[in-house]
């Protein structure tokens, strides 16, 4: 059902469908996610975004369906990272030539906390930051400027720097109705049908038509 144009807005250059911009097969973006940028190029999202995303890495960015980017969003990845394991931050393996080490090794010089996670209809605000490792619930909401370094729990709101947790944004039990629902796997015409119930809240309305394609 993925959109193929670039653009969801006429006229607007600001906001991209991100899955249409990413040519990085260790990024993967779902249907009518978007990004907004209104500093720079958004379909540059891979190189002004993406960062410290080493192909030697092979660390993974994977976004959900339906999320919201702000501008200015940052993904960085485990190559940022110093070990700490050693008795020395400086990255020997990284200079693998000027210390006579094996090329082989050079991931060595950062700690590999694994890949970034973002799930389906999460909101990412202005100038956030997500470090690597770092899983997102679907319909979580991240606030502007936080920086993620731990997981946040589905449908959450979290802020600050580093972010914490500041509330759920429904009941458990509405959590756990979307979470069996998940409208964003739904065809595109089953989506426009239920956009009513969907913006004004009505869960009820959508566990019983859930199954009825």
């Amino acid at each position: 059902m993925k959109p193929e144009k670039i653009y969801p807005r006429t006229g607007d250059l600001h906001t991209v469908y991100l899955k249409n911009v990413i040519t990085n097969p260790n990024i993967t973006v779902g249907d009518f996610t978007i990004y907004h940028d209104f500093e720079k190029d958004p379909q540059e999202f891979e190189k002004n975004n993406v960062l410290y995303h080493y192909p030697i890495n092979q660390d993974q960015l994977k976004i959900g369906k339906f999320c919201s980017i702000a501008c200015g969003v940052k993904f960085l990845f485990n190559s940022a990272n110093h070990t700490l394991s050693s008795l020395s931050t400086y990255p020997f393996p990284i200079f693998f030539e000027e210390w006579g080490l094996d090329v082989k090794n050079i991931t060595t010089a950062w700690d590999n906390k694994g890949d970034i996670q973002i799930g389906n209809d999460v909101w990412i605000g202005y100038q956030a930051t997500i470090l690597a490792g770092v899983s997102i619930g679907d319909g979580a909401i991240i606030g502007t400027k936080a920086v993620v370094t731990k997981d946040i729990p589905p449908y959450t709101i979290a802020g600050g720097t580093p972010a914490k947790i500041i509330r759920k944004r429904f009941p458990d039990e509405t959590i756990s109705k979307l979470l069996h629902i998940r409208w964003w796997d739904w065809p595109k015409e089953k989506i426009a049908l239920n956009l009513r119930a969907i913006q004004s809240g009505q869960i009820e309305k959508l566990l019983s038509v859930s199954d009825a394609f």
